[in-house]
């Protein structure tokens, strides 16, 4: 078994076609695109300020190879766990587990949080007090929805929510593009904002705390009962490079108009930012906030209930699951501000990465692929230890 292992690992996935794939990649990308770009612009600027989209390219590159090692136990390490014949490895899968159910619960209170932010600052209302008020009650009224009737109804907003998100970021890229064009041709140059006073170190630190803007490539691990293996890591490899390709421009776009903000960074800044191109993008900006977050939130709140359930073997009833990750999530909604969630979901899933790169690590028997799997665990490792919110 050991040496069809290392022989199907060694190669390649069989091709698949456009039409294949398509499908596959829809949770990622409602994933990735959930949250990371209503935030990512006023945490990078006010962390880096001009070297933003140097940033963002570190961020990216450290994703792309965390999603590597999930795609690799995707097509490696699954076999091995479908046998249980390998206890470290099953063990560690199972740490991997809690670790993302914790990780889930983090980004549930992150994703209402946000998007109270943003419809509470539509009206000039978003206080601390209020934005943790109201993602207490709408994380409340989901838990309350799974525990009445369950939330599977709701599943479906995810495609939905996925196209709304995508148009209005392709609206922002082309407002965005030709308002830095104008700017240029009418002085000559581009604003930078200045840069923070801030250490080196401070810096890094908080970049490293950004790592949950583009989570979400991970889903395609367990969405085995749908598709595939090949399917499903050509999806996750696709989201990713259609994903991280955005977020990389849409920080180049963005940092010019930033000089607007003078300085003053919040989370819900992307509003003020999308006002100076066009009024009449900000009304469609919040909407899609909401609905993003929302669905966001939902199908975390399933997935979270899901793998509780399983990681008990069935001791946790899914009444129960929805009880626990909303309590816990509306618990987190009054613990900070919505830069603090951001580091601390950061540094959730980098626990849940960090230790599929274990999970990785023990079924392969390629040094240079384990080289990789220490490399990317110890910058896992250190944004579980030394990332901070900015602030």
């Amino acid at each position: 078994m050991k040496n069809n292992i290392t022989h199907q690992c060694a190669n390649d996935v069989a091709p698949k076609t456009f039409r294949q794939i398509i499908p596959a990649m829809s949770t990622p990308l409602a994933s990735i695109f959930g949250s990371g770009f209503l935030v990512i612009v006023p945490v990078l600027a006010s962390s880096v300020g001009s070297y933003s989209v140097l940033a963002m390219l570190v961020v990216a590159l450290v994703a792309f190879q965390a999603g590597a090692v999930v795609r690799h136990n995707i097509l490696c390490a699954e076999p091995v766990l479908e046998k249980g014949e390998q206890r470290s490895t099953v063990m560690l899968e199972r740490l991997s587990s809690f670790a993302l159910v914790a990780a889930y619960i983090v980004s549930i209170c992150l994703y209402v949080h946000i998007l109270s932010s943003f419809v509470l600052g539509a009206f000039d209302l978003d206080s601390s007090f209020n934005k943790s008020l109201l993602t207490t009650i709408i994380i409340g009224v989901i838990t309350l929805i799974g525990v009445t009737g369950g939330l599977k109804p709701l599943e479906k907003m995810e495609s939905w929510a996925l196209y709304v998100t995508l148009a209005i970021l392709m609206v922002l890229l082309f407002g965005f593009a030709t308002y830095d064009v104008n700017h240029y041709l009418t002085a000559g140059s581009f604003s930078m904002p200045q840069m923070p006073d801030r250490t080196p170190w401070e810096m890094i630190t908080i970049v490293a705390g950004t790592l949950i803007v583009v989570q979400g490539f991970e889903t395609t691990r367990y969405l085995g009962k749908e598709f595939d293996s090949q399917t499903r890591i050509i999806a996750s490899r696709w989201s990713q490079y259609l994903s991280l390709t955005v977020y990389v421009v849409f920080v180049a776009l963005a940092l010019p108009i930033v000089v607007v903000l003078n300085g003053d960074y919040a989370e819900n800044s992307l509003i003020l930012l999308a006002a100076e191109v066009s009024v009449l993008l900000v009304a469609p900006l919040i909407i899609a906030a909401g609905l993003s977050q929302f669905s966001a939130a939902v199908a975390d709140t399933l997935a979270a209930t899901a793998n509780m359930a399983e990681i008990t073997v069935g001791r946790i009833n899914p009444r129960l699951g929805y009880a626990l990750v909303g309590g816990m999530a509306m618990a987190l909604a009054w613990s900070g501000s919505t830069f603090e969630i951001i580091t601390l979901a950061s540094k959730a899933f980098a626990l849940y990465y960090l230790l599929q790169c274990c999970v990785g690590f023990s079924v392969c028997k390629n040094h240079i692929e384990r080289v990789r799997f220490i490399l990317v665990g110890l910058a896992l490792l250190f944004v579980l230890v030394f990332a901070v919110p900015t602030g």
